[in-house]
């Protein structure tokens, strides 16, 4: 009979259902040691590294700007101020397959640089390693622009653009002011009150920090947000519609006297508040980098230049205050005057003449000045014009100011003092002498000039404004009343070499100024300073001279027309800012006539 083969019973077991499911569970339990070890490793060995990680994947940072304080007038009106804007953003992982298509777009639509802006679209590495998520590809966009410029995106199939608010700095006057408030880069202020009070414009930018996915935020992800705080507006003195008219009286006589530049300042008397601040050529804020003028900054400030005879304004007032003089002195002044190393002249030829102190200063003679200086003691001089403030800064609010040159006692020889008499062999900037005069116009008491309202700390930490201006006396109530009375001669029609310089229905009080200017040039190989024939020419007043309320200085650089004097030239713009000025704030006409003083003997 057959012999029956019997199963293997170690088969029989591997294909049974027991065996089976003993081998799944086996199975099952490597896998969950091989998750468990790994969870270990995660949150035990290793945790805060691993989460690090795992957020950064899914993560964005980004920066809240903060908005820019305004930068207003004496009226509210703005000089700079901060509007809706918006930065394009660019998600690289998505803009990456499109780049060129993209940067070309960007580029005609906002003007952005192509070469730029596309290694950026591309897929890149942050510095930590990550896959870039986030890029700027323009900033400070007008906020409607940016709108019509991703719409138009979207329609293109253009993906991984986004925006984000970043305000846009505007300056609606264009080049009113500019050369006050300066201007905004991308990132950085340049010049003026942009730069010098950047702290408290600028603010402090915010954060955000949130959960993306798909190149998309997740709405409720987690998300750690850092709010901006805004910056402060700062209050200036000055007054727009006065800039405006300053700034563009002050072209048209640069253009007219075919001179290199000018400076125009207006100041109140009482506050040393500055109401106008001009200078020729300068610049739109809005787009300095079309302008011409290579230097942005405020000349009225930066530039120091020999006053001329604005100086003797000065020199003979603190004669008086010192009890040498009065404005009735006479003196015999010859046509020249033999001083040890040069010979002095007058501007015109003349032969002896008999002169009072307000002649010489009603003729401006060069002379006259200094055989009155020769009664002030040694060092009497120099020390009262330090106290107008010659040699230092008068920190109206602006950086980068030149202190000029007010000679050290050492170098003070008789032949200096002689020239600085009269204004040359020292040097100053144009607001140190409009406070200098404005000290006469405000009966002798020195008041800081400032370009701030209230009170206001700069960068450096120096606080300036109306709230901290100082004053102190120079001269006495007495001597500048004799200054005034012999400045108001000045401009006398028949006796004064400045009457263009007076205001219809105003009393003036006024100086001319002519210097010869001091350029750079190289003698025998070495670098110095010396004189080339041309000159500055300027006038420095107040009005109404009974009771001022205005102190104007007008100074234009290098006049090349035939007969350009400071009455001539500056005269006449000081007249029209000055009228512009009384009519403006509503000055009462001089009610009283002026007090004849005699220029001659």
């Amino acid at each position: 009979m057959p012999r029956t083969s019997r199963p293997d019973p170690r088969l029989s077991r591997r294909g049974s259902p027991q065996f089976r499911l003993r081998a799944g569970f086996v199975m099952i339990a490597m896998v969950l040691s091989l998750f468990g070890a790994r969870l270990v490793q995660l949150q035990g060995l290793d945790p805060e590294q691993y989460a690090a990680m795992a957020a950064a994947e899914g993560t964005v940072d980004v920066v809240l700007p903060a908005t820019r304080g305004d930068i207003l007038d004496r009226n509210g009106q703005p000089l700079a101020q901060s509007i809706e804007g918006v930065a394009i953003i660019g998600d690289p992982t998505m803009t990456a397959d499109q780049a060129p298509q993209i940067a070309k777009f960007l580029a005609e639509q906002l003007d952005v640089d192509y070469f730029r802006v596309l290694p950026l679209l591309r897929e890149h590495k942050t510095k930590t390693g990550e896959p870039a998520r986030f890029e700027y590809l323009a900033r400070h966009v007008p906020a409607t622009v940016g709108e019509q410029v991703l719409q138009q995106a979207e329609s293109r199939h253009f993906e991984g653009l986004t925006s984000l608010r970043d305000p846009v700095r505007t300056y609606p006057g264009g080049d009113i002011g500019a050369n006050i408030t300066g201007f905004m880069g991308i990132d950085k202020p340049y010049g003026g009150l942009e730069e010098v009070f950047d702290k408290d414009l600028s603010g402090q930018d915010g954060s955000e920090k949130y959960e993306v996915g798909d190149g998309n935020r997740i709405p409720l992800g987690d998300s750690v947000t850092k709010p901006a705080r805004d910056g402060q507006d700062l209050h200036t003195t000055i007054d727009r519609d006065l800039q405006w008219y300053a700034q563009r009286t002050l072209r048209q006589a640069v253009e007219d006297a075919k001179g290199d530049s000018g400076i125009a300042v207006v100041m109140d008397t009482r506050t040393g508040e500055v109401l106008a601040l001009a200078d020729d050529p300068t610049f739109s804020a809005s787009d300095p980098a079309a302008a011409k003028v290579k230097d942005r900054r405020a000349r009225s400030l930066n530039l120091a230049y020999e006053p001329g005879s604005v100086e003797k304004v000065l020199t003979l007032s603190a004669l008086i205050d010192a009890g040498k003089a009065t404005a009735r002195d006479r003196l015999l002044v010859p046509g020249e005057l033999d001083r040890q190393d040069r010979v002095i002249h007058d501007h015109w030829e003349h032969g002896l003449i008999k002169l009072t102190l307000a002649g010489v200063l009603a003729k401006s003679s060069n002379v006259g000045t200094v055989l009155a200086s020769d009664k002030f003691a040694p060092g009497e001089l120099r020390a009262y014009l330090a106290k107008f403030g010659l040699g230092q800064p008068t920190n109206v609010g602006l950086g980068a100011e030149s202190r000029g040159n007010l000679p050290d006692p050492a170098l003070w020889t008789s032949q200096v003092g002689d020239r600085i008499a009269f204004g040359q062999s020292l040097s100053v900037n144009a607001m140190q002498m409009t406070a200098a005069v404005n000290t006469i116009a405000n009966k002798g008491v020195r008041v800081d000039p400032t370009l701030i309202q209230g009170e206001a700390r700069r960068d450096d930490g120096m606080e300036i404004g109306t709230d901290v201006s100082t004053t102190r006396r120079v001269v006495s109530a007495d001597a500048a009343r004799q200054m005034t009375l012999m400045m108001e001669r000045v401009v006398d029609e028949d006796d004064g070499v400045a009457p263009a310089a007076n205001v219809p229905g105003y009393r003036v009080a006024g100086k001319t100024g002519t210097a010869q200017r001091v350029v750079t040039c190289t003698v025998n190989g070495v670098k110095q300073g010396c004189y080339d024939g041309s000159n500055t020419v300027s006038f420095a007043g107040f009005a109404p001279a009974e009771d001022p309320r205005f102190t104007v200085y007008v100074v234009i650089q290098n006049p090349r027309i035939s007969g350009a004097g400071g009455g001539s030239t500056a005269g006449p713009v000081f007249s029209k800012l000055m009228g512009y000025a009384l009519h403006r704030y509503g000055v009462a006409p001089s009610h009283r006539k002026q007090t004849v003083l005699p220029v001659e003997w």
